[in-house]
C-alpha cells in the first residue's frame, strides 16, 4: 500500500514571494493595513487566491488568544442583493484569516442592540459588524474586548439604505438623455416604504429641474409591472414623452411591454431604463439599459472596516458610487436606434 505525502501547506512567506513583497508587507495585508497601495494590494489578494493560502487560525489563537472569528449581523428578511453582498464580505475576512459566520437578527429592532452586546460578551467573536442600525450603539464600539462596527445598508426589514439607496446615478442617466435631445421625461416610481424609490424619485425631480427639462409627472407604481405598463397605455399620445425613468427593471419591462402594446417602437419612439440590472434585462428585446449596483463591493468595504478597527486604524476611504450605467439598446436619442455598448459612458 502506497501513500502520497502530504501537501505542505502554504505560508506567509510562499505567499510575500509569489506577489513579489516582503512577508512584512502580507501581514500588514492581513491586518487590513489601509498604507499599502492599490497594486500591490491586488497583488498579494491574486497571490493568496492562487496559493490556496489560509493562516493558521489555531496558531494564531494560542499566540495573540485571538478566535480568528467575525459575527455578521443581518434583519430577518430576504434580499437578492445580500447573497453578494455577503460573498464579498467573506471573501474580504478570507484574505485576511477570518472565518465569518452570519447571525439573523429578529425583531423587535429595539431588542437588537442588547442582542449585540450578548454576543461580544460570549467571547467568541473578535469583531462583530452589523449591517442594520443598532440603537443606542455607535458606528464603531467596543464591548468585553469584541469591537463592534455599524455599516448600516439595510433596515430592519431588509430594505436598502445608506449607500445602497443612493440614487445618484439616475441624474447620470437623464443627463446623458438630455445631451441626445430628450425635453419631456416621466417617472414610474417604486413603493416609497423603500428609502431607495424616494431618493430615485428625489434625484428624477431634481435633476429635471436643474437642467431646465420638462416632466409629465410621476406615477406611483409599488414595484408593480401591470402599474407600470397601464401608465404608458394610459399615457396621452401628444404627453411628448420621449424618455421614461423607471425605478427598477420590473417596471422599466412592464413600460416596455405597454409600449409595444400601443404600437410604439423603443427607442425609436420611447426611451426606457431601469434599475438594478436583472440579467433578464440584457436578454430582452430591446436589451434594457439599467444600473449596475456592486453589493460584493459593498460587503468588502463594509468587512474592512471593521478589520481597520480591530487593528485600531482609521476606517478605509472609499467614497466610490457603488452603481454605474449599462448602457443598451433600449435608450436613443428621440426618433433613434439603441447603442448597445454595456459600458458607463
Amino acid at each position: 500500500m502506497t501513500s502520497e505525502a502530504p501537501t505542505r501547506r502554504p505560508t506567509i512567506r510562499d505567499v510575500a514571494r509569489l506577489a513579489g513583497v516582503s512577508h512584512q508587507t502580507v501581514s500588514r495585508y492581513l491586518r487590513a493595513d489601509t498604507s499599502i497601495n492599490d497594486a500591490m494590494r491586488e497583488s498579494i489578494r491574486q497571490a493568496i487566491a492562487q496559493l490556496e493560502y489560509r493562516p493558521n487560525l489555531a496558531a494564531r489563537a494560542m499566540r495573540n488568544r485571538k478566535t480568528g472569528r467575525l459575527a455578521l449581523l443581518m434583519p430577518s428578511g430576504t434580499a437578492i442583493s445580500s447573497l453578494e453582498m455577503l460573498a464579498g464580505a467573506t471573501s474580504a475576512a478570507r484574505d485576511a484569516g477570518y472565518s465569518v459566520e452570519v447571525v439573523i437578527l429578529g425583531a423587535p429592532m429595539e431588542s437588537h442592540g442588547q442582542r449585540v452586546l450578548e454576543l461580544a460578551d460570549y467571547g467568541v467573536f473578535e469583531g462583530i459588524l452589523s449591517l442594520t442600525p443598532l440603537p443606542r450603539l455607535p458606528h464603531r464600539a467596543t464591548s468585553g474586548g469584541t469591537v463592534i462596527v455599524v455599516s448600516p445598508d439595510y433596515d430592519d426589514q431588509m430594505r436598502s439604505i445608506g449607500e445602497l439607496a443612493d440614487a445618484t446615478t439616475a441624474g447620470e442617466i437623464i443627463e446623458r438623455l438630455a445631451e441626445q435631445g430628450h425635453r419631456r421625461f416621466l417617472h414610474l416610481a417604486g413603493d416609497y416604504s423603500h428609502t431607495s424609490a424616494r431618493a430615485r424619485k428625489q434625484v428624477y425631480l431634481e435633476t429635471v429641474q436643474r437642467l431646465g427639462l420638462e416632466s409629465h409627472g410621476v406615477i406611483d407604481c409599488d414595484w408593480l409591472a401591470a402599474r407600470a405598463r397601464r401608465a404608458i397605455l394610459e399615457l396621452p399620445a401628444d404627453s411628448g414623452v420621449t424618455a421614461v425613468i423607471a425605478a427598477n427593471d420590473l417596471l422599466a419591462t412592464g413600460a416596455l411591454r405597454g409600449a409595444l402594446k400601443r404600437g410604439w417602437r423603443v427607442p425609436h419612439d420611447l426611451s426606457i431604463t431601469g434599475w438594478d440590472n436583472n440579467p433578464l434585462g440584457a436578454e430582452m428585446m430591446p436589451t434594457l439599459t439599467t444600473v449596475a449596483v456592486d453589493h460584493e463591493r459593498l460587503g468588502r468595504r463594509a468587512v474592512q472596516r471593521l478589520l481597520a478597527a480591530l487593528n485600531g486604524a482609521p476606517a478605509p476611504e472609499d467614497r466610490s458610487l457603488l452603481t454605474r450605467v449599462v448602457w443598451r439598446e433600449s435608450t436613443a436619442p428621440p426618433g433613434g436606434v439603441g447603442c448597445r455598448d454595456e459600458q458607463t459612458p
